[in-house]
């Protein structure tokens, strides 16, 4: 995409429509997370990856600028519009995940679309989110085994969604979706 270009209708409606597929999962998924945020927090890592998603399969199957912060954007409004009481989470997820993914992406320019820059990019985005949740969780409190647990799962949680997003984005694109 060259520079100081809005998306093209192409790249949006690309945009769309991983957005409301990842949505509408989203939305189904919002079960795990109550489950998971109750009664097993060391858990949670696998399940909030999942959020990942949006992102990693629009910048596969794209690999242009903003199109995984447009694709969390739309996977959240989806998915708020089915669970309205997640909105906030979504939001936030949206910003959060889309906002580290781009970031990644801008550090490289928009030119290394490796695996290895998509699974840094997950690798960071757990760390960004397992900080604040481990003290809104008490995971201090927790067993030494479950902390550290926590800690693994939400860096090892988003990799491993990233990997599978990068597994869908790559069928995408072998099925002809970028072509004009």
């Amino acid at each position: 995409m060259p520079k100081n270009r809005v998306p093209s209708t192409r790249v949006l409606l690309i945009c769309a429509a991983v957005g409301v597929a990842t949505g509408l999962v989203s939305a189904g998924w919002a079960g795990l997370h109550v489950i998971a945020a109750a009664g097993a927090i060391p858990l949670y890592g696998l399940v909030l990856g999942f959020h990942v998603l949006p992102g990693v399969i629009a910048q596969q199957v794209l690999r242009a600028p903003w199109v995984a912060l447009i694709t969390h954007a739309i996977a959240a409004l989806i998915g708020l519009a089915f669970v309205p009481a997640m909105a906030g989470r979504y939001l936030l997820a949206a910003v959060v995940f889309g906002g580290v993914q781009e970031g990644v992406s801008a550090l490289t320019r928009y030119r290394h679309w490796e695996p290895w820059r998509f699974l840094l990019s997950s690798a960071v985005t757990g760390i960004v989110i397992a900080v604040p949740l481990w003290f809104a969780f008490h995971v201090s409190t927790l067993a030494p085994w479950a902390a550290a647990g926590f800690a693994v799962l939400f860096v090892i949680g988003p990799v491993v969604w990233t990997v599978i997003g990068l597994a869908i984005g790559s069928a995408l694109r072998r099925a002809g979706v970028i072509r004009v």
